[in-house]
């Protein structure tokens, strides 16, 4: 650390007219001669819907020395930074005597723990979620409690899945039991709730035009943002040049992908301003997230790839049948490499998250380090729609708190909220009980 003299409060933004953005951690930011600050624990959850082929998902053998299986292996140069989860069960999107409805459980279950009322009406009810949960506790530490993002064009009202609202289908976050908290599927609005000062009551129109007469963000700031780099050690001036280059790279692909229309997969519900290929459009949400954290906007994120029942088709990599009906795959070997091959591809976009997360410094090490990232579904096996041992992938330091590197079995019948209440309690965040949690899970900080 250089000890300039000057020291920069936590909470500084660079502020032009229409734009507001948060610095990352600077060594200026810490007084001289002061106890060195720790960064802050950040909380991220990815959600797969339809299931996965568990075959080809669950390593054989437990323990640090276990191999990777087809759909893990793009995670391989991540394998000391990863947990594979087996035995986790989410009991609570079982049917319970409502009968049909598994991928609308599924949903609204996953962050809950809870079994939602079967309506397709306004009286919907499920429970408070876990992000929410972190995203309330830490309210006051942020200047946005959540981020709740997807890549899929959904909608939240009518029915969706055998008498469920769609509001279970299309939402894993929950603010309260009657409260879906609806991902934002448009990177322009994610980025501008991030880094600029916009009025959401416009219409997507009206932000457009206006977003058309103003220059980029970056040069609305760029005045504020040279007089403050003359004040700051190298390091810092580095690091604030680092973290810039990438807000302006991303505004321009953004930028791209608004006037790049014509190539949308036919009959898909998207909104303006995404990218056409599918990888460019998760990976533009992974970097949101990625800049959400390392400017300290909020802690706590949520991003589906896809809602429960989803229909897209993967023509990229060979798989044109739409995603939900090839779940289905009633035990046929080349239905079932097709599910395999999606399952592989969501993977390989993952590690792109994690890659991210680990090349960005933060405080002594990454932000992978001082994060907790969940990745997994409610549904183990779409043919059969099992919401027992679940596919669960758990990454990330938690700040030194997690010793990863392994895969762990839980006994049979282990609530997926007892990892939860796990994560909550590396947050600071205090909680008896999550939905149908028990405890919380052994072997996460023990080698």
């Amino acid at each position: 650390m250089i000890i300039t003299g000057k020291h920069l409060h936590r909470r500084t933004f660079l502020r032009g007219i229409g734009a507001a953005i948060a610095l990352p951690m600077l060594d200026a930011m810490q007084p001289a001669f002061a106890a060195v600050t720790e960064p802050p624990v950040r909380l991220a959850f990815t959600y797969i819907p339809n299931g996965v082929t568990m075959k080809a998902w669950k390593p054989a053998t437990t323990g640090a020395d276990y191999e990777l299986t087809r759909i893990l292996q793009p995670l391989e140069r991540f394998r000391n930074d990863l947990f594979v989860l087996s035995g986790l069960d989410h009991h609570n999107a079982e049917s319970l005597g409502d009968g049909g409805g598994d991928h609308a459980r599924a949903g609204a279950c996953y962050l809950t723990g809870v079994h939602p009322k079967k309506t397709a009406g306004a009286d919907i009810q499920s429970g408070i979620s876990v992000d929410q949960i972190a995203a309330k506790a830490l309210d006051s530490t942020t200047r946005l409690s959540s981020l709740e993002l997807g890549c899929e064009d959904s909608r939240t009202v009518g029915g969706c899945d055998s008498g469920y609202s769609c509001a279970y289908t299309n939402s894993i976050s929950w603010r309260a039991p009657q409260t879906p908290m609806p991902p934002e599927t448009n990177p322009r609005v994610v980025f501008e709730r991030l880094f600029g000062d916009q009025d959401f009551t416009l219409t997507p129109e009206a932000r457009a035009r206006k977003a058309a007469q103003r220059k980029s963000i970056l040069d609305l700031v760029n005045n504020r943002a040279q007089r403050l780099a003359q004040d700051l050690g190298p390091a810092d001036r580095h690091k604030v040049d680092e973290y810039l280059t990438g807000i302006r790279e991303l505004e321009q692909r953004i930028a791209l992908a608004e006037k790049d229309q014509h190539q949308f997969t036919p009959d898909m519900e998207t909104p303006a301003g995404i990218p056409a290929a599918f990888s460019d459009y998760v990976k533009m949400m992974y970097d949101l997230q990625v800049l959400a954290f390392q400017s300290d906007a909020t802690r706590v994120s949520t991003m589906l790839f896809g809602r429960e029942a989803s229909v897209r088709t993967y023509g990229e990599i060979g798989v044109s049948d739409p995603h939900h009906p090839i779940s289905h795959h009633r035990n046929m070997p080349e239905t079932i490499e097709k599910i395999t091959k999606i399952n592989t591809y969501h993977t390989s976009l993952f590690a792109y998250f994690l890659e991210k997360l680990r090349s960005t410094k933060d405080g002594d090490g990454s932000l992978l380090d001082h994060s907790m990232i969940v990745y997994g579904g409610a549904i183990c096996d779409g043919n059969s729609h099992s919401h027992w041992d679940l596919p669960v992938l758990l990454a990330g330091r938690g700040d030194g708190q997690l010793k990863p590197g392994r895969h762990i079995a839980y006994p049979k019948g282990t609530p997926m909220t007892n990892l939860y209440l796990s994560l909550l309690e590396r947050m600071n965040v205090k909680m008896d009980r999550l939905g149908d949690s028990t405890g919380q899970l052994e072997f996460l900080t023990e080698l």
